[in-house]
C-alpha cells in the first residue's frame, strides 16, 4: 500500500478499535498519521478512557456498544485482553458487514483462533489473527503514539479459510504503521512467545512479590538501584492484560516455566557448592548471548 496524499481517498473508511489502550490507540494514531483511514470509532468500558482518546485525538467518534460500532466498519481491531476475545467476538458477530475485515492484537494466538471459529464462523475468511511484538509498561489511551510500531515485528497467523484481500489490507494497514511483517504457526508463535515475553513477565512479577513479602520490604526496596529497576519495569504492566495470557497460554507457559527452573537449579548448584568456575561460565555464556542478540536489533 502507498501511502496516499492528503486529498487522496482513505485507505479504510471507518476503523473500529475496542479496546483503545496503548496498542489499539497507537494503531488509530499511526494509520491517522499516514492518512490511510477516514474515521476513528473507539469502543471500550472505561467512558474516562474514551474521553482522553477522544481529547488527544487518538479516535474521532466513542461509544461504549461494540454491536452498535461495527454495524458499518470496513476495519475491526479487536485490541482489548485475550480474556474478553470470546465474550466481544460473540457480540459483533451477528452484527459485522460481510466486507469488513476483522484482525487482533492478542499475545497468544491459537486460543483467539479458536474462538473465532467459534464466534465468527460465518465471517472467517475476512479474520487475519494478528500480534503486534511492541508495548511499553504503560497501558491506555493517553499512553498510545504514532510511532509505537515502527520497525517492530507483526506476527500473522492467516488460517487456511483467510482470504487473499483481507490478508493483504490487515498486511498493508501494519506496514502503513512502519511495522515489519512475519509470518508463524499459531502453535510456534505461542511456545516462542511463551519463553520470551510472557515468561519474563511473570519473573518480573514474582520478583516483586517475593521482595514485597519480604520482612524488610521497605528497607530491601529503598536500597535497590538501577539493577532492580531495570530488571522490574515490565511488572508496571496490566495486570489484568497478563492474567489473561498466562492462563491463555498456560501449557506453553508452564513449559517455558519447567525449563527456567531446571536452570536456576543448575545456577542454584553452583552457588551452594561455591562453585566460582562454573558461575563464570554461566554468566559468560549468558553476557555473550546477549550481546549477540543485541548486535542483531
Amino acid at each position: 500500500m502507498k501511502r496516499r496524499s492528503a486529498g487522496a481517498p482513505a485507505a479504510i473508511g471507518k476503523l473500529v478499535v475496542i479496546g483503545v489502550g496503548l496498542i489499539g490507540g497507537s494503531f488509530a494514531l499511526a494509520l491517522k498519521k499516514a492518512k490511510a483511514v477516514r474515521h476513528v470509532v473507539g469502543v471500550g468500558r472505561s467512558r474516562r478512557n474514551l474521553a482522553a482518546a477522544l481529547r488527544l485525538g487518538v479516535i474521532d467518534e466513542a461509544g461504549t456498544d461494540a454491536a452498535r460500532a461495527v454495524r458499518d466498519a470496513d476495519f475491526v481491531l479487536l485490541a482489548m485482553p485475550v480474556g474478553q476475545m470470546a465474550e466481544v467476538m460473540a457480540c459483533i458477530a451477528p452484527h459485522l458487514p460481510a466486507h469488513a475485515v476483522v484482525t487482533d492484537c492478542g499475545s497468544t494466538k491459537q486460543d483467539v483462533i479458536a474462538h473465532a471459529r467459534r464466534f465468527l464462523a460465518a465471517h472467517l475468511p475476512r479474520f487475519v489473527p494478528a500480534h503486534p511484538i511492541a508495548g511499553t509498561e504503560k497501558s491506555g489511551a493517553a499512553a498510545a503514539f504514532a510511532g509505537l510500531f515502527r520497525n517492530r515485528n507483526v506476527i500473522i497467523t492467516p488460517q487456511p479459510e483467510t482470504s487473499a484481500p483481507a490478508l493483504r489490507l490487515v498486511r498493508a494497514a501494519w506496514r502503513q504503521c512502519g511495522a515489519r511483517l512475519v509470518r508463524l504457526e499459531a502453535a510456534e508463535h505461542d511456545a516462542i512467545f511463551a519463553a520470551v515475553s510472557h515468561l519474563p513477565h511473570v519473573l518480573a512479577f514474582t520478583l516483586v512479590n517475593a521482595l514485597a513479602r519480604h520482612p524488610d520490604a521497605g528497607a530491601l526496596l529503598g536500597f535497590s538501584g538501577g539493577g532492580l529497576r531495570d530488571t522490574v519495569r515490565i511488572a508496571g504492566s496490566s495486570p489484568e492484560m497478563w492474567s489473561d495470557i498466562c492462563v491463555a497460554n498456560r501449557e506453553a507457559l508452564l513449559a517455558a516455566l519447567d525449563e527456567f527452573e531446571d536452570e536456576l537449579g543448575r545456577t542454584r548448584a553452583a552457588i551452594e557448592n561455591g562453585d566460582s568456575a562454573g558461575l563464570v561460565r554461566m554468566f559468560e555464556h549468558a553476557r555473550r548471548v546477549r550481546a549477540k542478540w543485541l548486535q542483531r536489533d
